[in-house]
Formats: structure tokens, C-alpha cells, sequence
């Protein structure tokens, strides 16, 4: 069997000769967060400018229509790239062209389903346009599914400079496309260009790293049930990971205009900076490194976790202070006054993303000692919630409600996942407690400053 040993030879050598895996993951995790920091002052400023080239009510159907796309792409997802991480046969030719493959179909079935959908979509919402967009971003998907599976072995292997090199420069490229089309047609496809590009440079630039051993299509039957084995509670919780991390826009934008749901995604995408720290480390980093350690005791395993988390978790609990503190005047200083309403909004939204925080930072360790199932039960748990909760907040406390209903949403998850790491012994409920506290006396402190100061609560003015 044909073995990808020249791809391997490909990698640092000299790095990996010098470097524990442990010392990997911590210059992994840097790079991680210097390729984010990059990356969100190239989405910031691509931000700002094209707030300034679009009206709102554009940015409100984009999301829309991406919601449901993402969707469809997280309601097909079979665990191929946590497969090929998790996976002793990661090395072998047959294994990786059989994931290649499947992934192939998957996001052809992605595109097909998109034609399928947008029309009855753009009934719902009565905005014809959506049976354009959606189909339009589904085929982007589709490209996606050809990218060369060398890119999960990097993430296996913790080569995380390679990969954020990448994508920051996919990421440049993209923008500069979106604000040129912008400038120019002022249309909501401008913003549409930009994702066609990124992916057809993603593509190629996959298949140049793995230029030695070229993906060919190939399925072999243990392969192919080795991936599915694993995947069938990947599909499941990505699916239920859908339905709780989206619900909101899907109902936001059937209860409020386009323009409202415009300006919420400006304050959203500012509060998720957290959390998609968090997720990026969790899947590029814990994941990979806790699969390493996976003959260690469980009490080991957890010892491992504990003490490299707390520290991270306090700078995050720090940060999320003082942005919850003094968020309104990004807004007041980046945007015009019609994205005003999101300086309330924003505050909120970053100390909600704290559960979440706490949950992603550990829940890796349950994918990765193949219990899945509990993340999929916490997600499912909080799009019950959220099905719940957000149409009678809204009715009874209008759009403030409903955005405190979206605040607490991650609390019925958390509760799920710590249930699964107590049943699993991997609970870090004491630390959890610890670092909360810390961070409730420290942003009060900071509120009580604000106000000693006049500065009053943050963004009251626009509620």
C-alpha cells in the first residue's frame, strides 16, 4: 500500500526534531492567534470600508443567505477532517483519497440541495433575491470539496504557520477583489466575488502542498467505514451545532427587516471574536494534541488540559471585560450613525460568548475520546432553547428581549457538555467557577469605573 511519506518529508524536519508535541501546540496556538489578530484587522478594515460602499439592508440577506448555506454544509458534515486527524491510516495514499472523495460528493450533494432550497427560502422571507444568492454560494462550496486533504495533515502534524500564511493571503486577495466589484457596481454580488476567489486559490494552493502524492478519486470499502463510523455523531452534532449557533439569524431576520439584522451582524461579528479564538485552538490545536495522549488515564489526560486551559481562559476572561466595557465606541468611532444601535448590543453579546468559551476550550477532549454525542445533545438542547425563548422574549420585551434571550444561549449547552465531562471524569467545573468569578468582580469594576467617570452604561443611548 502506497504510503504519503514524501508529503510527511515535506514538513519541517528540523522543527520536529527540536519540538515536543507539547512545545508544537504552544507555537501552534501563537500562530493561531497572530494569524486571527491578522486576519480580523483584514476583515475590519474590509469592514468599514464596504459599510460605507453598501447599505445595511445588504449585509442582513448575505448573512441570511450564508446562514442557510452553512446549514446545509454543517447538516452533510461526515468528520472528514477530524477523521484523517484521529486517524493511524492518516499516512496511508488509499485512506486520504477515499476522505478526498467522499469529500468531492459531499459538496456536490451541498450544491444540489442549495438549487433545491432557495426558492421555498425566498418565499419565506419574500426577498426574490435569495433564489440567486443561494445557489450562487452553494457552488462556491462546491470548489471548496476539491481542496487536497494535505491541509488536515498540516493540522494533524500542528503546522499551523503554513496554514495561516495561507489563508491570511487567500484572505488579502479575496478583499481586494469584494472592495474593487463594491466600489464599482455597489451590489450585493461584490460581496459574493470575493468568497469565488478565496476558494478557487484555496484549492490550488492545497494541491501545490501535496504536489508529491496527488488526491486521486479512489474509495476503499474499510476506509470509507472507518470515516463514517466516525462521522455519524460528527454529522449529528454539526448538524444540532447549526440549529443552535444559527437559530438566531434564521428568526431575527423572519421577526425584524433586513436593515435590523444588517446592523446586528456588525455587533455579532465583533462578540464572536472570543469564541472563534477559542474554536480555532479547540480543533486546530486541543483536538490534535489531546488525540495524541489518548493511552494516558483519563486523570492524566485531565491534569494536562487543566493546567495549560486555566491560563489561557484568564487572558480571554480579561479581554472579554474590558470589550464588554468599551465596546460601544468601536462602533461609535468605525461606523456611521445608522450602525449605532449595535454599540447596546455588542456589549451584551461579548459577555454572553463566556459559556461558549468555557465549552469549546474543553468539549475537543470528548470528540477526541470519540464521545461526540454529548456536543450534539448540547446543541440540540440549545436550539430547543432558542425556539423557544427568542419568540416570546421578542413578544414580550421586543428586540431588547430577544437579544437578552440570545445572550444567555449558551448556558443550556454548557450545563450538557459538563455532564459529559463529569460522566467521562474530565470535568474542570472548579476552575470554570474560579475563572468566572474573576471575571464578573473584574468587569463590574470596570462598569463602576466607566460610570465614575461619565461615561455611562455602554451604548444606552441607541436602545
Amino acid at each position: 500500500m502506497k504510503i504519503t511519506t514524501k508529503f510527511y518529508r515535506s514538513l519541517n524536519k528540523e522543527n520536529l526534531k527540536k519540538l515536543s508535541f507539547k512545545q508544537k501546540a504552544i507555537e501552534s496556538a501563537s500562530f493561531i492567534i497572530f494569524g486571527y489578530g491578522i486576519s480580523q484587522g483584514i476583515r475590519l478594515f474590509g469592514n468599514i470600508i464596504l459599510t460605507r460602499l453598501l447599505v445595511p439592508e445588504l449585509f442582513g440577506l448575505i448573512t441570511l443567505a450564508r446562514v442557510f448555506i452553512l446549514g446545509l454544509n454543517l447538516f452533510t458534515d461526515i468528520g472528514i477532517g477530524p477523521a484523517i486527524i484521529r486517524s493511524k491510516r492518516s499516512a496511508q495514499s488509499i485512506f486520504l483519497n477515499s476522505a478526498w472523495t467522499l469529500q468531492i460528493i459531499r459538496s456536490s450533494i451541498l450544491a444540489l440541495f442549495s438549487l433545491l432550497v432557495a426558492y421555498p427560502i425566498s418565499l419565506l422571507y419574500k426577498q426574490p433575491i435569495l433564489i440567486f444568492l443561494i445557489p450562487f454560494i452553494g457552488f462556491t462550496g462546491l470548489i471548496n470539496g476539491f481542496k487536497s486533504t494535505s491541509l488536515f495533515i498540516l493540522n494533524k502534524e500542528l503546522e499551523q504557520k503554513k496554514i495561516v500564511y495561507i489563508e491570511v493571503v487567500i484572505q488579502l486577495i479575496s478583499l481586494i477583489f469584494t472592495i474593487s466589484i463594491a466600489y464599482y457596481f455597489r451590489n450585493i454580488f461584490a460581496l459574493l466575488i470575493g468568497d469565488v476567489v478565496s476558494s478557487i486559490i484555496r484549492v490550488f494552493w492545497s494541491h501545490i502542498l501535496n504536489k508529491d502524492t496527488r488526491n486521486r478519486f479512489q474509495l476503499e470499502k474499510s476506509s470509507v467505514k472507518e470515516i463514517f463510523s466516525f462521522g455519524k455523531w460528527i454529522l449529528i452534532a454539526t448538524a444540532m451545532t447549526f440549529l443552535a449557533g444559527q437559530t438566531d439569524r434564521i428568526l431575527l431576520g423572519k421577526l425584524f427587516s433586513m436593515t435590523i439584522l444588517g446592523v446586528y451582524t456588525i455587533a455579532i461579528n465583533f462578540a464572536e471574536i472570543p469564541k472563534e479564538i477559542i474554536s480555532k485552538l479547540s480543533s486546530n490545536v486541543i483536538y490534535p494534541l489531546i488525540a495524541k495522549y489518548l493511552d494516558n488515564s483519563r486523570e492524566e489526560l485531565r491534569i494536562k488540559i487543566r493546567n495549560q486551559r486555566g491560563k489561557f481562559l484568564l487572558i480571554i476572561a480579561f479581554l472579554i471585560g474590558i470589550f464588554s466595557s468599551f465596546s460601544d465606541y468601536i462602533i461609535y468611532f468605525l461606523y456611521d450613525e445608522r450602525y449605532y444601535k449595535a454599540a447596546w448590543i455588542l456589549p451584551l453579546l461579548t459577555i454572553g460568548m463566556w459559556p461558549f468559551i468555557l465549552t469549546t476550550s474543553i468539549d475537543g477532549s470528548l470528540f477526541a475520546i470519540g464521545k461526540p454525542k454529548y456536543h450534539a445533545l448540547a446543541n440540540f438542547i440549545k436550539f430547543i432553547y432558542m425556539l423557544i425563548a427568542l419568540p416570546i422574549s421578542f413578544r414580550f420585551g421586543g428586540f431588547f428581549g430577544a437579544i437578552i434571550a440570545i445572550v444567555i444561549n449558551d448556558i443550556p449547552s454548557y450545563i450538557v457538555i459538563n455532564y459529559g465531562l463529569a460522566k467521562e471524569k474530565l470535568s474542570l467545573i472548579s476552575q470554570d467557577t474560579i475563572i468566572t468569578f474573576v471575571l464578573i468582580i473584574f468587569t463590574l469594576l470596570l462598569l463602576l469605573l466607566r460610570s465614575f467617570i461619565g461615561l455611562g452604561m455602554p451604548g444606552m443611548n441607541y436602545i
